[in-house]
């Protein structure tokens, strides 16, 4: 085993206390605009915007620094409209067969079915894998650990991104997602996570009125 190298933290930086609170609040009120889209605009985005996308998510912390992700981006149109396809065939027996009542009296109030338009519409799909093991240069694997965890965070982060850069996404997770490795062509060793739709909203785009929990709900302070 090779010895860890270490180097100086540089990249740090420090703000005064109110400026800290500033850019704290500041985010928070950033992040509070954004809101899930079903209504896309065909508008195209530029590759280089997704680029830097990914790569921001890429910098999450993963466990062991194992980066246990893959993001399969998507804009060619014929690619995109085979994985509708595949994708509605999931949702349709997911709505007819699968879920159970109380699954689908929660998703009502936000209008879903098993219709999915966006998967065409929108300029950008990205596939996003769990590598549950990463393969050596000689043929071996090696465990990731903590790949879902790892992997979550990294979507959250691409998620943020994609708001930051002035676009709107919608998380997409059809159930079973194996389709998408025989599509996409990823290897057996990874497993679909989730699917971001991401782009432009479409003119006169509506949301459902729904609320966020109160910092109350969702945190203690000890």
């Amino acid at each position: 085993m090779s010895e860890p190298v270490f180097q100086p933290l540089s990249s740090y930086q420090e703000y005064p206390p109110d400026e800290m609170e500033r850019r704290a609040e500041a985010f928070y009120q950033a992040l509070r605009r954004r809101r899930t889209v079903r209504e896309f605009s065909d508008r195209p985005v530029p590759k280089s915007i997704i680029d830097h996308c990914i790569l921001a998510a890429g910098t999450a912390p993963s466990g062991a620094n194992m980066q246990p992700w893959h993001f399969a981006a998507v804009s060619d149109p014929e690619i995109k409209a085979t994985i509708r396809v595949a994708a509605e065939r999931e949702e349709q027996q997911f709505y007819q067969e699968k879920a159970p009542q109380e699954w689908l009296d929660a998703l009502a109030p936000l209008g879903t079915d098993q219709n999915k338009p966006f998967l065409e519409t929108a300029p950008w799909l990205i596939a996003i894998f769990v590598q549950r093991h990463g393969m050596l240069p000689d043929g071996r694997s090696v465990k990731h650990y903590y790949a879902l965890e790892s992997v979550g965070i990294a979507t959250g982060m691409l998620i943020a991104a994609v708001h930051h850069a002035g676009l709107a996404s919608l998380t997409h997770t059809p159930s079973p997602m194996n389709f998408l490795n025989r599509l996409l062509g990823r290897p057996a060793n990874e497993r679909p996570f989730l699917l971001l739709v991401v782009g432009y909203p479409a003119e006169g785009a509506e949301v459902p009125v729904i609320t966020k929990k109160p910092l109350d709900d969702i945190a203690t302070f000890a």
